[in-house]
């Protein structure tokens, strides 16, 4: 938006608080290269305009925003004269390649001396060369700080992952291996079992009648279903009773066994009724065998599961073979997210999961979201020390996708509601904390996503808000659909 020329005035130049050192060959300068302009009621710049201007309020009310999802917040409003904004930082970058970080406009017809970004770093480079040298190195001093010590919270995250998903890999692996030992005891026993079996007086029919059993017995344990410790307390000296009665020795052994596979008095029932009295311990411990090599098999087939499970966790986490900005289901993310974090939260902690599974897949950067959700996660259980509920909301916002990080710990101190998403603040103790996660996850939000990250907070209530749109209009052409 351009302004309507006006008059410069040496004189009024040398009263603002900017130029007031000047000297008056130095003010004549600033008005042949520059210029003034009026601006009526409306926008000076807008965010994302390259920036082209420097300029300094002469007289008028000025309002600063910033855009936050699909709306401009308002950050700041003077009337002070000497207020400069605009391309302020035209000395540290090639002109052509800034832009404004945020809009400007005035609310009632507003004068600006206005300078050319060029023009303004050459008068920079020529009359302060010692200062810009100073301000290079305070500004690239600062974005290289933040840089490391945001490459060492994504390592100290990565780190904390890392450790929880070797616990979490580890109980299921040393399960399978434990089973798989026993798998290859119990299959070398019935092999033996097989062949006294074989060699002892059983009729062709009543072996065939052992061999159904045998599959209906297996086809049982897939079917079992968990017994409360007072049902299968009593089962179990059923099944003993009935040992006992058989005359089958060590019964309260096999009985659990039998129980976990779902199996009664009434099943052994028709195990006796196929064979003789003398054969009947044998057929029933061959039966154990099957018994357990099944309910092991069973527990491989878990852990291993348990693992693939980790290891897609991990790499839904982790975004590896997917496209950096893509359509994607919020639900998967927070879902890989939980499970990575799953050692970390601990048993003290109970996940609530209130998803509306209805919303649509949202244009975003998989991998930084999943940052996003690990620092609200994080802390949230630091907040509760290991004891509370965290609560996962999604729910459908106006044009937005919300996503709630609800959580019962003490609640954010009013008096820092307005600072925690600031660089290096942070309340946890010395070491154990950036202050760079809240300010990570709000630059992710809100500069790569065009959403908001807000927070509401009191004892025992914390919460928050994370809304993101569910377009991307003008990203449309980068988005790749998921195989």
């Amino acid at each position: 938006m351009s302004g309507q020329p006006m008059p410069c005035d040496v004189a009024e130049l040398s009263t603002l608080f900017l130029f007031e050192k000047l000297d008056a060959e130095q003010l004549e300068r600033l008005c042949r290269e520059g210029r003034v302009e009026l601006f009526e009621p409306g926008y000076v710049y807008r965010e994302g305009d390259p920036a082209t201007c420097f300029f300094v309020l002469l007289e008028g009310t000025l309002v600063m925003s910033r855009r936050v999802g699909g709306d401009d917040v308002e950050t700041n409003r003077t009337s002070h004269r000497g207020a400069y904004v605009g391309a302020m930082q035209a000395y540290l970058a090639e002109p052509e390649r800034a832009q404004y970080k945020g809009s400007v406009r005035v609310t009632e017809p507003s004068r600006f001396f206005v300078l050319p970004a060029e023009t303004f770093s050459a008068i920079m480079r020529d009359w302060f060369p010692m200062a810009v040298h100073l301000l290079e190195g305070l500004f690239f001093g600062t974005q290289n700080t933040q840089r490391a010590v945001g490459q060492r919270e994504r390592l100290l995250a990565l780190g904390s992952l890392s450790a929880g998903l070797t616990h979490e890999l580890n109980n299921p692996a040393a399960a399978a291996v434990r089973a798989t030992s026993a798998l290859r005891e119990r299959v070398a026993g019935m092999r033996h079992k097989l062949g006294a079996i074989a060699a002892g007086p059983y009729r062709r029919d009543t072996l065939e009648v052992l061999v159904e059993i045998q599959e209906r017995t297996a086809e049982q344990v897939a079917k079992a279903t968990p017994l409360s410790p007072l049902q299968a307390a009593d089962r179990e000296d059923a099944l003993s009773d009935w040992f006992d009665d058989h005359g089958i020795e060590g019964g309260w052994q096999l009985a659990p066994t039998f129980v976990q596979a779902g199996l009664d008095t009434d099943w052994l029932d028709r195990v006796a009724a196929a064979v003789d009295e003398q054969t009947l311990e044998g057929a029933v411990r061959w039966l154990n065998y099957t018994v357990e090599t099944e309910l092991l098999m069973n527990e491989i087939e878990d852990s291993t599961t348990r693992i693939s499970q980790l290891v897609d966790a991990a790499k839904q986490y982790s975004q590896l073979d997917r496209a950096p900005f893509r359509h994607a289901d919020v639900h998967e993310l927070l879902d890989s997210t939980l499970l990575m974090l799953s050692g970390k939260i601990g048993s003290g902690v109970k996940v609530v999961k209130d998803y509306d599974r209805t919303l649509p897949r949202i244009p975003a950067y998989p991998g930084e979201l999943n940052q996003v959700w690990t620092n609200l996660i994080d802390n949230a259980v630091s907040a509760m020390a290991g004891e509370g509920t965290l609560t996962v909301r999604t729910v459908l916002d106006r044009d937005q996708l919300l996503v709630e990080f609800r959580d019962t710990g003490p609640g954010v101190d009013p008096e820092i509601q307005g600072r925690i998403f600031d660089p290096f603040f942070t309340t946890k103790p010395v070491g154990e904390g950036t202050g760079l996660g809240l300010d990570i996850s709000w630059r992710i939000v809100v500069n790569k996503h065009h959403g908001s990250l807000q927070v509401q907070s009191v004892p025992g209530d914390t919460r928050f808000h994370v809304r993101l749109p569910l377009t991307a209009p003008d990203q449309t052409e980068r988005l790749e659909e998921p195989s």
